[in-house]
């Protein structure tokens, strides 16, 4: 199986489909999940000519359950050793709910004339906690909640907020049992440090001057009804920061990607690939 090994010993897992010369996509997950979150969205690309790459994050997956490097400066870094060990050229970056601050950290501070588009879907910037300066985000007591499961049962923690993450819990969802299980599968995978560090990374990281700082075309995605990410704190101010970004939403769509919701992302996915 392909590793990259960063400069402090990490090794980092990465999948590396389809067309060796084809553009390279570059797909980034979310928390606590792996790179196999993406496997419809890189057997799509890789069918239609590209190169899909997607990695597990430092702690989660077949990566290092590493105890230290559990921020979004680190990820960022990791992605960047991966495009040059790959040696990656004009890449499109597609990053889910955390993995959408990761590309477009990495984007803003390493990818200027590497990166050609990014997509973001139900991603976390510009900044979830709340503030003086946010105070319509999340309460930073949300995020100890979450600490706290973690801590203290992780295991069933992780099958009861599957329900919000795929909105089970919303009358008409048509989200499977196995779908649900898959999060917690590759949840359990994760290092038990990153799966807590993490939080914090994902929560309290303000990603307003990087988006601000993308000078290529940005597809921000997210459904409406995300009970993870709220889209009033996410995708609809994110779309004010960025210079050439596109807007899509979907009606009643929750923060996983399954189902009629996943037919439709990958649809506009391909599009904004494509074009």
């Amino acid at each position: 199986m392909p590793f990259l090994t960063t400069d402090d010993g990490t090794e980092i897992f990465y999948k590396d489909w389809g067309n060796p010369d084809g553009q390279p996509i570059i797909f980034s997950h979310g928390w606590p999940l792996s790179g196999d979150a993406w496997d419809v969205e890189m057997k799509l690309a890789a069918d239609n000519g590209f190169r899909a790459i997607a990695h597990d994050r430092r702690g989660h997956g077949r990566s290092t359950p590493t105890w230290s490097g559990n921020d979004m400066d680190t990820y960022a870094a990791d992605l960047a050793a991966l495009v040059r060990d790959l040696n990656l050229e004009n890449i499109i970056l597609v990053g889910h709910s955390t993995g959408g601050g990761e590309v477009v950290r990495y984007a803003a501070r390493y990818g200027r004339g590497r990166v050609a588009k990014i997509a973001t879907v139900g991603a976390v910037p510009p900044i979830m906690v709340r503030s003086d300066t946010n105070p319509e985000g999340t309460p930073i007591e949300v995020f100890d909640s979450i600490r706290d499961g973690v801590l203290a049962d992780r295991s069933q923690f992780f099958r009861d907020l599957s329900a919000q993450f795929f909105g089970t819990n919303r009358p008409g969802s048509t989200v499977s049992q196995g779908q649900r299980d898959q999060f917690w599968r590759l949840g359990m995978q994760a290092g038990f440090a990153a799966v807590h560090d993490c939080v914090k990374a994902f929560s309290e990281t303000d990603f307003s001057a990087d988006l601000a700082a993308l000078d290529v075309p940005v597809l921000i995605a997210q459904g409406d009804d995300d009970q993870i990410v709220p889209i009033a704190d996410a995708a609809y101010k994110s779309i004010e920061l960025v210079k050439d970004g596109t807007l899509k939403v979907y009606p009643g769509a929750p923060h996983g990607i399954a189902g009629s919701y996943q037919r439709a992302l990958d649809k506009d996915l391909l599009a904004f690939w494509l074009s």
